[in-house]
């Protein structure tokens, strides 16, 4: 232990996983778990208020809620898993922060996604011949 401090009291080792967020559920970190929660959970409140008009009974909204967040958590921790494999920590949070700049840019600035280059096309590094 004393071998990872300096003379001048710096630490030489610094653990590489320090700041990765915790896996939780299914692969999910914790922010992962609470956006697949409630987006299944208000996909399950829409289909149970849906339900219970057309069956005439409210007690199916919780039980319609309760049930899409569980098939939301098994489901969608399984795909997100899946797709996060082998990428790096960050590309989710990328890839929907590129996502909503293309498509929803009134919503780019929420996510600061007007700082990602979003520029399709070929791109020159200016070694040719110079005019």
């Amino acid at each position: 232990m004393t071998e990872d401090i300096r003379t001048d009291g710096t630490v030489l080792f610094l653990p590489h996983r320090l700041n990765r967020h915790a896996v939780v559920v299914r692969g999910l970190t914790a922010n992962e778990l609470w956006v697949c929660a409630g987006v299944s959970g208000l996909l399950g409140l829409t289909s149970g208020v849906a339900l219970a008009i057309l069956l005439a009974t409210i007690a199916i909204v919780p039980t319609a809620i309760l049930l899409a967040v569980s098939a939301g958590i098994f489901i969608g921790g399984g795909a997100l898993r899946r797709l996060k494999r082998g990428r790096p920590e960050t590309w989710l949070y990328r890839e929907l922060q590129w996502w909503i700049a293309l498509r929803l840019p009134a919503l780019a600035t929420l996510t600061d996604g007007q700082r990602l280059v979003t520029r399709s096309g070929y791109w020159s590094t200016r070694r040719g011949n110079a005019p």
